[in-house]
Protein backbone atom coordinates (compact mmCIF):
# COMPACT_ATOMS: atom_id res chain seq x y z
CA UNK A 1 0.00 0.00 0.00
CA UNK A 2 1.36 3.46 -0.75
CA UNK A 3 1.95 5.46 2.46
CA UNK A 4 0.47 9.05 1.50
CA UNK A 5 1.90 10.63 5.04
CA UNK A 6 5.73 10.00 3.28
CA UNK A 7 4.44 11.09 -0.44
CA UNK A 8 2.16 14.01 0.76
CA UNK A 9 2.91 15.46 4.26
CA UNK A 10 6.14 17.96 3.38
CA UNK A 11 3.33 19.28 0.35
CA UNK A 12 0.54 19.57 3.82
CA UNK A 13 3.03 21.37 5.71
CA UNK A 14 3.98 23.96 3.15
CA UNK A 15 7.62 22.94 2.83
CA UNK A 16 6.57 22.06 -0.99
CA UNK A 17 4.50 22.66 -3.63
CA UNK A 18 2.81 20.86 -6.91
CA UNK A 19 3.29 22.27 -9.84
CA UNK A 20 0.33 22.22 -12.32
CA UNK A 21 0.67 23.73 -15.35
CA UNK A 22 3.40 26.02 -14.47
CA UNK A 23 1.71 27.31 -11.35
CA UNK A 24 2.80 26.15 -7.70
CA UNK A 25 -0.61 24.73 -5.91
CA UNK A 26 -0.25 24.31 -2.36
CA UNK A 27 -1.67 20.79 -1.01
CA UNK A 28 -4.73 20.96 1.56
CA UNK A 29 -5.84 17.60 2.04
CA UNK A 30 -5.50 14.19 0.68
CA UNK A 31 -6.94 10.50 0.71
CA UNK A 32 -7.98 7.41 -0.02
CA UNK A 33 -10.54 6.91 -3.21
CA UNK A 34 -13.19 3.82 -2.91
CA UNK A 35 -15.63 2.14 -4.96
CA UNK A 36 -18.12 1.35 -2.27
CA UNK A 37 -16.43 -1.69 -1.39
CA UNK A 38 -12.38 -1.70 -2.45
CA UNK A 39 -9.77 0.75 -2.22
CA UNK A 40 -9.65 1.72 -5.61
CA UNK A 41 -6.67 4.77 -5.58
CA UNK A 42 -5.92 8.01 -3.89
CA UNK A 43 -6.77 11.87 -4.45
CA UNK A 44 -5.09 15.05 -3.63
CA UNK A 45 -6.62 18.79 -2.64
CA UNK A 46 -5.00 21.81 -3.56
CA UNK A 47 -6.02 25.20 -3.50
CA UNK A 48 -7.86 25.13 -6.85
CA UNK A 49 -7.67 21.20 -8.14
CA UNK A 50 -8.65 17.16 -7.10
CA UNK A 51 -5.47 15.04 -8.81
CA UNK A 52 -6.99 11.76 -8.84
CA UNK A 53 -4.60 8.74 -9.24
CA UNK A 54 -5.00 4.82 -9.16
CA UNK A 55 -3.31 2.68 -6.65
CA UNK A 56 -0.50 2.04 -9.38
CA UNK A 57 0.29 5.91 -8.95
CA UNK A 58 -0.67 6.44 -12.34
CA UNK A 59 -2.74 9.85 -12.75
CA UNK A 60 -6.17 9.30 -13.79
CA UNK A 61 -7.92 12.58 -13.78
CA UNK A 62 -7.68 16.64 -12.80
CA UNK A 63 -10.79 18.46 -11.83
CA UNK A 64 -11.41 21.87 -11.06
CA UNK A 65 -12.30 22.85 -7.58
Amino acid sequence: MINLDQRYLEYLKGHKKLRIDGLEETVKAYGWSCDGNDIVGYYVLTENYKLHYNLNEAFIKLEAR
